[in-house]
């Protein structure tokens, strides 16, 4: 049996897997401009019809590729987090874990370090408002058992303040120090989004 032949009779959940995993391959091996329906297929070991059954679009493959890989993501620092004690062990772990992911992402640091201007129009501007909503939404959770209603705000906070670190060349703080995240957290993040000031927070964000 041939390896298309045998994509094929897999159930359609391992199908659509395996295209997703080719195409985050293939993004990480050429980039998001140059990676082709017919690049994703042989990763995937599959025919180009057996993709556009699944997907109307290369596009498609590439946003379903996202949104598995934020739902990964979120599953982490959902995770972590559920395993801190404290609000600031919550941060500390949040911010931590998904700039590893982002850092160590083959396919998102290529588009990062080869076609920021593919990546930018998703983290500036509207883009960049529809980014935070998503993120603040996906990470909310790690913070309602110690802020109850406050959660989805102090995530947005914590999102924008992950976002800038990861984004600039000269970020007070990297993501990836562990111990020198804490103390960043503890003196700049945590005293925002204690709920004594998180009425600020809400005007702040409220400005944009």
């Amino acid at each position: 049996m041939t390896a298309a032949l045998a994509v094929n009779a897999l159930d359609p959940d391992r199908v659509e897997t395996r295209a997703v995993d080719a195409t985050l391959a293939c993004i990480a091996r050429h980039g998001l401009s140059k990676t082709t329906i017919d690049d994703i297929a042989r990763e995937a070991g599959c025919s180009r019809a057996t993709l556009y059954r699944y997907f109307g679009s290369r596009q498609e493959l590439v946003t379903a590729a996202v949104h598995a890989e934020a739902s990964r993501v979120a599953s982490l620092v959902r995770e972590v987090a559920g395993s801190a004690t404290t609000l600031e062990d919550a941060v500390v772990g949040v911010l931590g874990v998904a700039g590893r992911e982002l850092g160590e992402h083959p396919a998102l640091r290529f588009v990062a370090d080869v076609e920021p201007d593919q990546l930018l129009p998703y983290l500036t501007f509207a883009g960049g408002d529809r980014f935070l909503q998503d993120a603040a939404g996906a990470i909310a959770p790690c913070f309602a058992r110690f802020l109850g209603d406050d959660a989805e705000r102090a995530a947005e906070w914590v999102a924008r303040i992950g976002l800038a670190l990861w984004l600039s060349p000269t970020a007070p703080v990297s993501l990836a120090d562990a111990e020198a995240l804490r103390g960043y957290v503890r003196a700049f993040v945590l005293p925002a989004i204690q709920p004594s000031h998180l009425p600020e927070v809400r005007n702040q964000l409220s400005k944009g």
